[in-house]
């Protein structure tokens, strides 16, 4: 199938680019080749964009030839359509190798792999990863007996830290479909309204888009605990109706083709206390310190010691980290899984990279969240994407 006739989201030459960086990686890290299974990565180098991993399925990336995608034979048709390489860097493995208690798909790579002339290489593989499973090291292992498996953990992640115009230009959409989102959830929500009629109100929203373009499904779903459940970080609806008195974090995010932007708001239903308001003047504040210190020539660490010391000067506790990189994702997470926006974390800020800025405070019977997707840039405090009063809600 001829390029001119997919859908590619960039361009043969950024994808080009991004090879160029792993390959880069690869050999500082002295790896002949690196087998990532994780789909964002997938996705990041070969446009490759189904769900499909729920079963076996990877990238080879080596230093002198196109990445070849390799997965279940019925997936191979949908990356014949979205991939940027020739038809011959796709391969697909029969049916009888799924959920097999006979055989095992990493004997079908492993194959290839020998083939390819690294039987005996340095190979990096994502040993911490959602989508590579204990069983299938140890038969990829067994399978290549002269080759090193060599961890390669988040080696692609970090690759993809700083963002390119047309992803940043991909994430800025995502924040006027999550704009929508919450305005849809604000005007939704009241007492004796069902939770989950509002969170399906929020799908809707994040699905149509905007008038321009369509939304993509987001790697989390709708976190809006409410009431005493705020005090949880990952709880998400059920059908019982909001009641007045209380408060309801949404944490949600946009999505264009695969690209996000979380946002999170607070919606209290009635007037809230005292206790609110000073949580919620001290994560403003904190807010607009952290954003200030959210520059090249700083680090993360720097970011989360500008909010903490607000949070110090209100004597509120909290521990944890308050951030981290965003961009392309797929479920399970919409995290990079790179560095962290925490107390410990040196990394160091470049312009163009992306983080969710999350200084959520979760109490013993409430919780708030405001958070802002931010760009860092140079010479200049970090860029919000969305566009949202930094407020405490209330209806």
């Amino acid at each position: 199938m001829p390029s001119a006739e997919k859908n590619l989201p960039f361009s043969h030459a950024e994808y080009a680019e991004r090879i160029g960086r792993v390959r880069k990686r690869m050999a500082a890290a002295g790896l002949d080749a690196v087998f990532t299974v994780d789909p964002s990565n997938m996705a990041w180098l070969t446009g490759y964009d189904g769900w499909s991993f729920y079963v076996h399925q990877g990238v080879l990336v080596t230093h002198d030839s196109d990445p070849l995608w390799w997965g279940r034979r019925m997936d191979a048709f949908g990356a014949l359509r979205t991939v940027w390489m020739e038809d011959d860097r796709v391969i697909g493995y029969p049916d009888n190798y799924v959920m097999s208690t006979e055989r095992h798909p990493m004997d079908h790579i492993a194959k290839l792999i020998a083939e390819a002339g690294l039987a005996n290489a340095r190979i990096g593989v994502e040993m911490e990863n959602y989508y590579y499973s204990a069983r299938a090291h140890e038969v990829l292992g067994r399978a290549l007996p002269g080759a090193t498996l060599a961890d390669a953990t988040a080696l692609i992640n970090w690759c993809r830290a700083v963002k390119s115009e047309a992803e940043i230009g991909f994430m800025r959409r995502a924040a006027r479909i999550v704009e929508k989102m919450h305005a849809v959830a604000q005007d939704m929500i009241a007492p004796g309204v069902r939770r989950n009629d509002v969170a399906a109100a929020i799908y809707q929203t994040s699905i149509a888009g905007t008038a321009e373009y369509g939304g993509d499904y987001p790697a989390i779903v709708p976190l809006m605990p409410s009431g005493a459940d705020a005090s949880a970080a990952h709880l998400t609806w059920d059908d019982r109706p909001f009641e007045a008195d209380t408060g309801t974090f949404f944490e949600i995010a946009g999505c264009y083709r695969r690209y996000h932007c979380p946002l999170c708001r607070t919606v209290y239903l009635g007037e809230p206390g005292p206790e609110w308001r000073r949580a919620e003047e001290a994560v403003v504040e904190g807010t607009e310190r952290a954003l200030d210190a959210a520059r090249p020539g700083n680090t993360t660490g720097d970011i989360a010691r500008a909010f903490y010391g607000v949070l110090a000067k209100f004597g509120i506790e909290r521990e944890g980290r308050c951030g981290y990189p965003i961009g392309l994702s797929y479920p399970p997470d919409w995290g990079e899984r790179t560095s962290s926006i925490r107390l410990e974390d040196e990394t160091p800020l470049e312009a163009g990279m992306t983080f969710h800025f999350m200084p959520a405070l979760w109490m013993e019977d409430w919780g708030l969240e405001i958070t802002e997707s931010i760009l860092i840039r140079d010479g200049q405090p970090a860029e919000c994407l969305a566009d949202l009063p930094r407020a405490l809600v209330t209806r």
